[in-house]
């Protein structure tokens, strides 16, 4: 008989797509994932999650995941003990009429598990779901400034945006499985996975912010929707000071340039971690800082100037810049090597600076 962790592996083989790359597709875990095709469900904080992450998986792989659901729940019940009480040995002369009662009872518990099982539990799992959208307890509000907007918003919070002509209010839509729905002023405007999108939010014909949207789930809108929100107003967006960065005299060092123009600009570093390692940086002229990351972890700098990173195997992490609107993924990592780089910005005159990636001994 087939199992939810055989299927799953076997699905995943064939299409020869490796966990790494299946837990960075899903957003779930490579431990999960892995646990989920050795059938290890011991690992997870209770049924509501091997369901919701089955139910996923096998939709990325492209399987029936109500057949995994369900071969998941045959798999429990096989696994739960017999009550104690059913397996002692009982008296000779009542041997068979405790047999008969015995059978009868387990196959009524059985009758009874599978009912709870396949029917009543998934509907008050469902019931809760829905309970816990309709019924948040206080939305939130945020109101965006200098400092780019980092977050995981729900259905129902709000986000103000300072404009010229006043504030304006952002609703996150009851939509938002798959995309994030803003609801603002001039419409419903919908946001799909790792789109990064200006946006007029007044209807003045200029672009107030940026929205990038980094994870949402394809099926679950409780899970909301983790954002990177900035303002694009260049009367609102900083520059850098000019003065702080020295007039490039050429260097000897392998550069690659992110992006050129006529200014300088704070720009943000985000780092996503593909499985755990030791992570160390430096913000600027601040002391640098170090930490061990997990899989799925990830770090948010924002620098004036400089960030520059240690990375104990350049194949963890993966790294994304974000400046003023335009995102730019960094293919710097060596797998298997100690990696040491600067991202910062360099003067080539007084009208023209580079953002630059810059590989230190």
């Amino acid at each position: 008989m087939d199992s939810y962790g055989t299927l799953l592996k076997q699905a995943r083989e064939a299409k020869k797509i490796s966990i790494e790359t299946a837990a960075k597709d899903t957003s779930i875990s490579s431990y999960y994932i892995e646990a989920l095709e050795n059938e290890t469900t011991g690992v997870f904080h209770g049924e509501a999650y091997v369901v919701g992450f089955l139910r996923n998986y096998g939709d990325y792989l492209e399987l029936d995941s109500q057949r995994l659901i369900k071969l998941y729940h045959n798999a429990l019940t096989q696994e739960m003990p017999v009550p104690e009480g059913l397996i002692q040995k009982p008296k000779s002369s009542y041997f068979l009429p405790v047999i008969i009662l015995s059978a009868i009872v387990v196959i009524a518990i059985a009758v009874l598990l599978t009912i709870y099982f396949k029917v009543y539990r998934p509907q008050q799992i469902e019931k809760q779901n829905t309970y816990a959208i309709s019924n948040k307890v206080q939305e939130k509000i945020y109101e965006l400034d200098e400092k780019p907007l980092t977050a995981r918003i729900y259905v129902g919070d709000q986000i103000i945006v300072p404009t010229t002509d006043g504030s304006v209010v952002l609703t996150v839509n009851s939509d938002t499985n798959s995309r994030l729905g803003l609801q603002t002023p001039q419409g419903l405007q919908y946001f799909d996975l790792s789109e990064t999108r200006e946006l007029d939010v007044d209807g003045d014909g200029s672009v107030d912010i940026v929205v990038d949207v980094w994870e949402i789930s394809s099926n679950e809108n409780s899970r909301g929707a983790e954002v990177y929100i900035m303002l694009r107003d260049s009367a609102i967006v900083k520059n850098v000071d000019s003065t702080s960065i020295p007039i490039s005299e050429g260097s000897k060092k392998q550069q690659t340039i992110i992006l050129e123009d006529n200014r300088a600009y704070p720009f943000t570093l985000n780092a996503t971690f593909r499985s755990p390692g030791v992570f160390r940086y430096a913000v600027d002229r601040k002391a640098s800082q170090e930490g061990y990351y997990n899989s799925g972890d990830a770090v948010t700098l924002s620098a004036n100037n400089r960030v520059r990173v240690w990375v104990a195997n350049g194949n963890t992490v993966k790294f994304q810049i974000v400046a003023v609107g335009r995102t730019h993924d960094l293919e710097i990592a060596k797998a298997g090597e100690v990696i040491v780089e600067d991202i910062k910005w360099i003067r080539v005159d007084d009208f023209h600076y580079r953002l630059v990636v810059e590989e230190l001994d």
